[in-house]
């Protein structure tokens, strides 16, 4: 089985759903869906994070789409909503990272946007 995801006009991914897999090549299935819908559709792998396969195939589009994902059509990738404005896209993983390394501890920490840093949670 395959998946695939529905873009809007601003290619953001507003649903994904489980379809023909693809290696079913009686239809162009990316098209196929998309015209049922009246929407862009675009395949998306399930095992796919970060730019790896996480059973060790070939990873694709960089990302498994979710609901908020933006598609980019120039690196062929889903992309996740950035989830603070201090963060930068990693162009290899189209994953978002803090500017500065979370710690390498086994305590508990979160992100503090006003300050930029990780902050030990109590």
């Amino acid at each position: 089985m395959a998946h695939y995801a529905f873009l809007d006009s601003n290619n953001i991914v507003i649903e994904v759903i489980v379809g023909k897999h693809e290696t079913d090549t009686t239809e162009n299935w990316e098209n196929h869906y998309g015209q049922i819908r009246n929407l862009t559709c675009k395949r998306t792998s399930f095992n796919t994070y970060g730019g790896a396969h996480l059973s060790g195939g070939t990873p694709f589009r960089k990302n498994y789409a979710g609901i908020g994902y933006k598609y980019d059509a120039t690196k062929d990738a889903f992309i996740p909503p950035q989830p603070f404005n201090s963060w930068l896209l990693n162009e290899s993983t189209c994953q978002w990272e803090a500017p500065v390394a979370h710690p390498d501890s086994d305590d508990i920490y979160q992100w503090d946007e006003a300050t930029t840093q990780w902050v030990l949670t109590s």
